[in-house]
C-alpha cells in the first residue's frame, strides 16, 4: 500500500479550491432558505469529488447531505452558508462602505463555516480510501441558521437519527472549544388588524393596528423587569401599515424573538408576551393573529468529545501572519472599540469558566494571542444556535476559531469586510484541520464515541421535544 497522506497534507493540497468556494459564497450572499447558489456550489463540488449527494433533505430545498462510506460509525460534519440582510460591505476595507446599499452580507462568516466542513470531509474521504480509518463521513449542508432554524426542522424530520456524533465550528475573533450552552428561542409574528379611517375627519371610526403594535411593545418593555436575568426579548416592527400619518392604520405587524436558557422557560415567557398582545388588541378594538415562525433548543455540550477537540486545537495551533497581514489587521483593529474588545474578553472567560491568563490579550496586538483553555462550563452563551437541536439527538461538539481581529463583533460590517481576506482563509483551513483530526480520532477510537453516547444519554435522558410544532412549515417565501 502506498504511503497515505496526512490530514494536513490533503487539506493543504486542496486549499485553493476551498478558498475559491468560500469567496464565491461571500460574493453571492443569500438569506435563509434561499441559499440556492451556495447550496448547489457546495453539493456539486462534493459530488464531483465522489460523494453521494442527496438534495432537499428534511423537506428543505437548500439542505443537502454528502456521504462517503457505508460502515459504522457515522460522523456528521455540519455546514452553513446563509447570510444576513443589510450588511453589504466592500471586502478588505477598514471603512464601512456598502457594495450595494441595503443588500445582504456574510456578517457571521458562514461562507467560511460551510467550506471548512467541505475541506474536512474531503480529507477524511481520502483517509477512508487509504484504509487508514473505517466508517462513514457525512457532510450536512444546513440552511437558514440565521432566523430560520434550518437544523431544527431537519432534526424534526429525522435527518440526523442515524448519526453517531456530529462536529461543527464557528468563525470568531478567538479560538476555543464551545464549552457552554446557548439560549433556546421562539420567533413569532404578531399581526393586528383594525379599521382604516381619516385620521383628522373621522378618527373615532377607525381602530388602529399600529396603536396596538406600539402598546404591545410598551407592555413587553415593562415585562423586562419581571423576566429571569438570562432571558432576552427582541422585536422588529415589520409592517407599520402605511406611510401616511393622516390614516388610521388598519394593519400592522411586529416580529418577536424570545430567548431563555431552556425551552420551557421560553414557552412560559412567550405565553406572557401573548397575553400582552391580547391586551393590546383589547385596548384598541383590533383583532390579533399569531404566526409561529421558528424555534430552537439550547445547546448541550459533550464533555467527552470536547476534550478531544481541545487537544486537536492545541495540535493545529493558531495561524501565523505576514507583515502585510499584520498591517491590515492593525487598521481593522482600530475600528474595534474598547467596549467591544472587553465584551469579547468576557465571553472568552465564560467559555473557559475561569479567569484567563494575562497574555491572552496583549495591548496593541491585533489578535488574541492564545487558545482559550478548555474547562467544563455551566454558563450560557447570550446568543442562540440551531446546532442546539442537533446536540439533543446526537453527541455534538463545536468550537470557535480565529478568523478576524480581536474583538470583532458578529453581525457587523467589520466581520463582512474581513470574511474574504487571507486572515479568514487561514482560520478556515486551520478549522478544517481541527474538524478532520477530531473526526479521525473518533474513527480510530470508537470507544470514545461510546463514552460520548453514554454522557449524552445521561444528560438528555430522552427529554427532548422538538420546539417547532408539526404543523409549522418553514417560511420559504419571506
Amino acid at each position: 500500500m502506498p504511503h497515505s497522506q496526512t490530514i494536513d497534507a490533503i487539506i493543504d493540497a486542496h486549499h485553493h479550491e476551498i478558498i475559491e468556494l468560500s469567496d464565491t459564497i461571500w460574493e453571492h450572499p443569500e438569506l435563509r432558505f434561499k441559499e440556492f447558489q451556495s447550496s448547489q456550489l457546495l453539493s456539486s463540488f462534493l459530488e464531483e469529488q465522489g460523494f453521494v449527494v442527496e438534495r432537499g433533505i428534511g423537506g428543505l430545498p437548500t439542505a443537502f447531505s454528502a456521504t462517503y462510506g457505508n460502515e459504522k460509525p457515522v460522523i456528521g460534519i455540519l455546514g452553513e452558508y446563509d447570510a444576513l440582510p443589510g450588511l453589504s460591505q466592500v471586502a478588505e476595507s477598514d471603512e464601512e462602505i456598502a457594495i450595494l446599499e441595503g443588500e445582504n452580507g456574510h456578517g457571521c462568516g458562514h461562507n467560511l463555516l460551510g467550506t471548512a466542513g467541505v475541506s474536512a470531509v474531503l480529507a477524511l474521504k481520502k483517509r477512508l480510501e487509504d484504509g487508514e480509518i473505517k466508517g462513514t463521513i457525512q457532510y450536512f449542508g444546513c440552511p437558514a441558521e440565521e432566523g430560520g432554524s434550518g437544523k431544527t426542522y431537519m432534526v424534526r424530520e429525522g435527518v440526523f437519527d442515524h448519526v453517531d456524533t456530529a462536529l461543527t465550528w464557528h468563525p470568531h475573533s478567538m479560538t476555543g472549544v464551545f464549552s457552554y450552552s446557548s439560549l433556546a428561542n421562539y420567533q413569532v409574528y404578531f399581526e393586528f388588524s383594525g379599521k382604516a379611517a381619516h385620521a383628522a375627519d373621522s378618527p373615532h371610526l377607525g381602530r388602529s393596528a399600529l396603536d396596538a403594535t406600539e402598546l404591545m411593545n410598551v407592555g413587553v418593555n415593562y415585562l423586562r423587569e419581571h423576566m429571569i436575568p438570562e432571558a432576552r426579548v427582541h422585536y422588529a416592527v415589520t409592517d407599520t401599515g402605511g406611510r401616511s400619518p393622516n390614516v388610521v392604520q388598519a394593519h400592522a405587524e411586529v416580529l418577536y424573538l424570545i430567548r431563555a436558557p431552556k425551552i420551557n422557560q421560553v414557552h412560559a415567557l412567550y405565553e406572557r408576551v401573548v397575553d400582552i398582545a391580547k391586551g393590546a388588541a383589547l385596548m384598541t378594538g383590533t383583532t390579533l393573529s399569531i404566526r409561529f415562525d421558528k424555534a430552537c433548543s439550547d445547546y448541550v455540550p459533550n464533555h467527552v468529545i470536547n476534550q478531544i477537540v481541545e487537544k486537536k486545537l492545541q495540535a493545529v495551533g493558531l495561524p501565523e501572519y505576514s507583515a502585510e497581514e499584520y498591517c491590515y489587521a492593525k487598521k481593522m483593529a482600530a475600528t474595534i472599540t474598547a467596549d467591544e474588545l472587553s465584551s469579547a474578553h468576557r465571553e472568552a472567560e465564560r467559555m473557559s469558566n475561569f479567569e484567563l491568563e494575562e497574555d491572552f490579550y496583549v495591548a496593541g496586538k491585533p489578535f488574541f494571542s492564545s487558545i482559550i483553555p478548555y474547562r467544563k462550563s455551566y454558563a450560557h452563551m447570550t446568543g442562540s444556535t440551531d446546532v442546539g437541536d442537533v446536540s439533543w439527538v446526537v453527541p455534538t461538539a463545536q468550537f470557535f476559531f480565529t478568523c478576524f481581529v480581536a474583538g470583532t463583533p458578529l453581525h457587523t460590517w467589520q466581520l463582512v469586510s474581513q470574511g474574504k481576506t487571507s486572515l479568514a482563509h487561514k482560520g478556515l483551513l486551520h478549522a478544517s484541520k481541527t474538524l478532520a483530526k477530531t473526526a479521525e480520532h473518533l474513527f480510530l477510537h470508537p470507544e470514545v464515541i461510546d463514552a460520548a453516547k453514554k454522557e449524552h444519554d445521561k444528560v438528555t435522558r430522552n427529554r427532548y421535544q422538538n420546539p417547532i410544532p408539526a404543523e409549522i412549515s418553514p417560511a420559504f417565501h419571506e
